[in-house]
């Protein structure tokens, strides 16, 4: 009995003694817990929400009640840690490595940064560890693959380095999920992915691997529910039976790599995908249509890659589709009927493809769509007129149909749409007038530009509903009208603003600086009148200010100058006047200013050398003067400078050449003095250099053979001499480069004469005497054997056309058979117009898609071929702005064509008698002067005087922006050097051909005068000088030169319209008519040798010019007071 007493007392005894030690050994771990946490607590350098800072403390609570610590029910240890979002910033302490018990630790969202200390490899019972969008740096760390419980990592969105450890490999891992994208992680994607056995989710998106093989192991792993392998560099093809031990497969996105070959028709095995993405790659051939056995699938994005054929129409089978995406691919056909099966499909996107057909009426029943992009394909047709059931688009937010060949009016059930953000109707064939957009309130972007819609600029007052509206994009549709002064009222969120080539005209509503969002205005090519709004200055946002092709006048306002971002400015094309702001050389913003092709007549300001980031600075053809400034050479990243047809003189400054980044530079027809620089030779990217029309003497810089890169190059017209440079890109210039500097010597190529060496002082006297002369006889002699020569040459033996190559250096070779289908086979609607020698034909060229004008000639006509030769001479001896560009020709013994640049605008004689088309005074003036200074270099710019022999309106021809060019030398005379006149038995049209012409066939260039003079008089009269009216007894001349001599009476003979006298600048333009007429009767003197010449016509017209300009002004002005 007192055995077991003290047997109970003992054991009892040894309980009490091991609780104690139990209890004290779990108060230590407690405390252990409590230091690790108190010690990662003291690297936060930021709590923002001051939680740690509050709540982690002993003295509020025990460690297992602290804010995002939990801890086990038994052991009271730290289990999980879940800081998740408290943006938190510092590092990691190591101490969290002593939290033994630690199964879950989320840190993620926060802005910890160093590395993950290596302490933490203790964690042994760890299972998940989530440190993702953080700044952490350094390797992923090896000792992962030791932590046999860890089952998921994220770390993706930090800024880890090196490559995936092997460790993480095991062949023991549980791993499920290995979420490592959005890092800097290198070298290859590792092929052991596949010893994972029981991985489900793998994202390793977007680290900067090197290109490597897609690893097919991955596909081996049945357990695997997502593949998220974008942007990882992957080459290869996906495995044909990728499918075949994925069952389980949900996700699989392989987008942005460079991936190529089919996909694999065993798709259909992956029989649980709910997403596939395989956007940016190189796949092709058709999309498989076992595509459409997916049933579960949600998302396809297989868009950017090169898959043909049509779209499948089983596609139409997984009614679950939410987002189909094939754009920028080469698929073809229509769209097919099944696709109105997919009843919650929300965005469908076949973009850049061939498609074709009409958009079928399903696409706009399909009541889930919130986005259509259609856009870059083929499509034609009218849209449907209605959609099935009444039913309106009640949620589509966008809709992308621009650049197809859609043709009819825009239906109202868009224009009701009024859930609509984006509407993209550009580049097609619309029609009709353009429809309110009043009821779309949210919509952000409009793009309807390059349509043929018309009517007038109304609609705009209906947009002033849309206040959310940033891009307004209008441009290239015939519309006419004036911009009305709602225009103001538009959004203030408004952004862009395009409406060029719009046909408007008046002038621009000041209540356009109300929009103060405004980054781009673009007005350019249309008619637009008046001065420039001074309210711009108020847009103190834009970038980009395109006025160019206007009728504006005026000043160019400093208020401009407050337009402080201002990147982009383009007033050329206009009639502005007076002086350059000063100001403007305060935007240290400006990259590009083009103010060329205006009246302006004073310096460049000092301060303009200051635009240190100019790339392209157009100030030619004003009346600028003064000197360049030395500073010009700041320019350090300009590009192209041109600054011809002004009156600057001086030297050019020698700073020019610093700025080594010149492609372009042009100071022709200025009066530029003394010697070119020699430092233009280190304008290294120099590709082109006009400096002709000046009066620079001395010699031709060697250093200008340093330019590799120099493909243009002209001198003509200066008083240069000295050896013309042989060496570097001199070697391809021609003699054009080089005319009327009667003192260069150089080659025999180049025209001039040949120079001579100078002899050793020693020679004997001797020899000087007698040897030298009868060498330079014999010179002599050659010489003018050789003249005689090229003179017989030129009259009798004019140069032959190779069969079936291109005339020039800059002429394009082109085939028989580009230009069959560039015209449909010279179909009757290509067909722009006939003349005497043949047809004229629109076509495309294959290459570049160049819209061109094909003149073909009639073979079998007498003087065809001779004309065919005659105008290929010419044109391809001549260039010049004002005449009709040669692109090509195509020529055989059978087939002569001319390819011509295409003129949009057809010719002159269309705008003075289609009554559709009008020209108000300014405009024919502007006209009058272009055709003069093409007259004037044919006449005077040319190394021998050509003679047009048949100007007429139908022979002048208005590209795009109502620029005129000079067409068809089928009559035209190259004349030898030193002729004036010789005679001809070929005929012009009647009615424009001089006296001496017509009655003894003498041809000069005072014919071509005379013929200009009955031009002027039929673009102010608008009649013909072959009208019924005109006879024996009273010309077209005698009737204006009556009107003229009865004072009061011009009013009789200008056309109809063209003055009217409740215009407020009636006065200044009859005036300008008036002195037209006076004018036109110096050009039409009987005695050629009384007729003024193309440069007294130019200096005349362009004199008349800014007369009006200026009686407009003052009137404007007046009105103004």
């Amino acid at each position: 009995m007192e055995n077991s007493c003290f047997f109970i007392v003992v054991v009892t005894l040894l309980l009490l003694k091991c609780t104690t030690l139990c209890s004290s050994r779990n108060l230590f771990n407690s405390s252990t817990d409590e230091d690790a946490l108190l010690a990662f607590k003291a690297t936060i350098t930021s709590d923002p929400y001051g939680i740690l800072v509050n709540n982690w403390s002993t003295n509020n609570a025990p460690v297992c009640y602290w804010i995002g610590v939990s801890c086990g029910i038994k052991q009271r240890r730290v289990t999980s840690l879940n800081l998740s979002g408290f943006h938190l910033r510092g590092t990691v302490a190591p101490h969290l490595g002593n939290l033994t018990f630690l199964r879950s630790l989320d840190i993620s969202f926060n802005n910890f940064t160093g590395i993950i200390p290596d302490k933490m490899s203790n964690l042994r019972r760890l299972k998940e560890i989530n440190v993702e969008v953080n700044t952490f740096t350094g390797e992923i760390p090896p000792w992962f693959g030791t932590l046999h419980e860890l089952q998921h990592i994220y770390l993706n969105d930090n800024t880890f380095t090196g490559s995936i450890p092997p460790s993480l490999f095991n062949t023991t891992s549980k791993l499920l999920t290995l979420d490592i994208g959005y890092n800097f992680l290198g070298g290859n994607v590792p092929q052991e992915i596949q010893n994972f056995s029981s991985l489900e989710k793998l994202n390793l998106e977007f680290n900067q691997f090197t290109v490597g093989s897609l690893p097919h192991g991955i596909f081996k792993v049945s357990s695997i529910r997502t593949i998220n392998l974008k942007g990882c560099s992957l080459s290869g093809m996906l495995p044909s039976d990728m499918c075949n031990s994925i069952p389980k497969l949900k996700m699989l996105h392989l987008s942005k790599n460079q991936l190529f070959g089919q996909i694999p028709p065993n798709i259909y095995k992956c029989r649980n995908l709910e997403d596939l993405r395989l956007t940016y790659n190189h796949f092709d051939g058709n999309i498989p249509s076992e595509i459409g056995s997916l049933v579960n699938l949600k998302i396809l994005a297989l868009g950017a890659n090169s898959f043909g054929g049509g779209i499948p129409k089983q596609l139409g089978n997984p009614t679950s589709l939410n987002s189909i995406s094939l754009y920028d691919n080469k698929l073809t056909g229509e769209l097919p009927q099944e696709l109105s099966n997919l009843a919650y499909l929300e965005a469908f996107d076949v973009s850049y493809n061939v498609l074709s057909g009409s958009i079928p009426s399903f696409m706009f029943n399909i009541s889930t769509l919130k986005i259509m992009s259609l856009s870059s394909n083929h499509f034609s047709g009218n849209l449907p007129s209605t959609i099935g059931m009444g039913l309106t688009l009640l949620i589509l937010e966008q809709l992308y149909l621009g650049q197809n060949r859609l043709m009819g009016t825009i239906p109202n059930y868009i224009t009701n749409a009024s859930t609509l953000t984006h509407l993209d109707m550009e580049t097609n064939s619309f029609s009709g007038p353009v429809p309110s957009f009043g009821n779309l309130r949210l919509l952000q972007e409009l793009r309807i530009w390059e349509n043929n819609l018309t009517g007038n600029l109304r609609f705009l007052s209906s947009l002033t509903n849309c206040r959310y509206l940033r891009v307004l994009q209008i441009s290239e549709n015939p519309l006419n009208g004036i911009l009305p002064t709602s225009i103001g009222n538009l959004s203030t969120t408004l952004q862009q603003f395009g409406a060029r080539k719009c046909r408007i005209t008046g002038a621009i509503p000041p209540e356009i600086g109300n929009l103060s969002s405004l980054r781009q205005l673009s007005l350019s090519s249309n008619q637009l009148t008046g001065f420039i709004p001074t309210t711009l200055g108020k847009l103190e946002h834009l970038e980009e200010l395109t006025l160019s092709r206007n009728m504006l006048q005026g000043y160019i306002p400093p208020d401009l100058c407050q337009m402080s971002n201002l990147v982009y400015l383009y007033l050329y094309t206009n009639m502005l006047t007076g002086a350059i702001p000063d100001c403007l050389g305060e935007l240290t913003t400006l990259s590009r200013v083009h103010l060329g092709s205006n009246n302006l007549n004073s310096t460049i300001p000092s301060n303009f050398w200051n635009l240190v980031d100019l790339l392209e600075l157009n100030l030619s053809s004003n009346y600028l003067n003064g000197q360049l400034s030395l500073d010009i050479g700041s320019l350090n990243v300009i590009i192209s400078i041109d600054l011809s047809l002004n009156q600057f003189s001086g030297d050019i400054p020698s700073s020019i050449g610093t700025s080594q980044t010149i492609e372009f530079l042009s100071l022709a027809h200025n009066k530029f003095e003394s010697s070119i620089p020699k430092s233009l030779g280190n304008i290294i990217n120099l590709e082109s250099l006009d400096l002709s029309n000046n009066n620079l003497s001395g010699t031709i810089p060697k250093s200008l053979e340093g330019l590799r890169y120099l493909r243009y190059f002209n001198v003509s017209y200066n008083k240069l001499e000295g050896e013309i440079p042989t060496g570097g890109p001199f070697v391809d210039f021609t003699a054009q480069s080089f005319l009327q500097n009667s003192a260069l010597c150089g080659a025999t190529r180049f025209h001039v004469q040949l120079c001579t060496r100078s002899r050793p002082k020693n020679i004997s006297s001797l020899l000087v005497k007698y040897i030298l002369p009868p060498i330079i006889s014999t010179i002599i002699l050659v010489v003018i054997m050789i003249v005689i020569i090229r003179r017989r040459i030129r009259k009798h033996n004019k140069v032959a056309v190779p069969a079936d190559i291109s005339l020039g250096i800059a002429w394009r070779k082109i085939s028989y058979q580009e230009l069959v289908c560039g015209t449909s086979a010279f179909s009757e609607a290509n067909l722009l117009g006939k003349g005497g020698f043949g047809s004229v034909f629109r076509g495309i060229l294959s290459d570049d898609k160049l819209n061109v004008a094909i003149k073909v000639f009639n073979m079998q006509l007498e003087g065809a071929s001779k004309s065919f030769d005659t105008e290929s001479e010419i044109l391809s001896s001549v260039r010049h702005r004002n005449l009709v560009r040669i692109i090509g020709c195509c020529c055989n013994t059978e087939f002569k064509a001319l390819i011509l640049a295409y003129m949009p605008n057809g010719s002159l004689e269309k705008w003075l008698y289609i009554e559709s088309y009008c020209l108000d005074v300014l405009q024919r003036v502007k006209i009058a002067i272009d055709v003069a200074l093409a007259l004037e270099y044919l006449h005077h710019g040319h190394t021998f005087p050509v003679v047009h022999c048949d100007i007429k309106p139908s022979n002048i021809l208005l590209d795009e922006d109502m620029t005129a060019h000079v067409a068809d030398f089928g009559l035209s005379k190259l004349f030898d050097e030193g002729e004036v006149v010789i005679q001809t038995n070929t005929l012009a049209t009647i009615g424009y051909t001089a006296p001496e012409y017509g009655s003894e066939g003498k041809v000069s260039t005072n014919g071509d005068v005379y013929s200009y003079g009955i031009l002027l008089l039929e673009m102010f009269t608008m009649k013909k000088p072959t009208d019924d009216m005109f006879s024996e007894e009273m010309s077209l001349k005698d009737w204006v030169s009556g009107a003229i001599l009865q004072e009061n009476s011009i009013d009789e003979v200008v056309a109809p319209g063209l003055l009217t006298r409740d215009d407020q600048h009636f006065s200044a333009k009859e005036q300008c008519v008036s002195s037209v007429f006076g004018l036109a009767m110096e050009c039409l003197a009987f005695s050629p040798d009384e007729r003024i010449n193309t440069i007294q016509i130019v200096a005349a017209l362009q004199k008349i010019n800014a007369t009006v300009i200026a009686g407009i002004q003052r009137r404007e002005n007046l009105l103004l007071l």
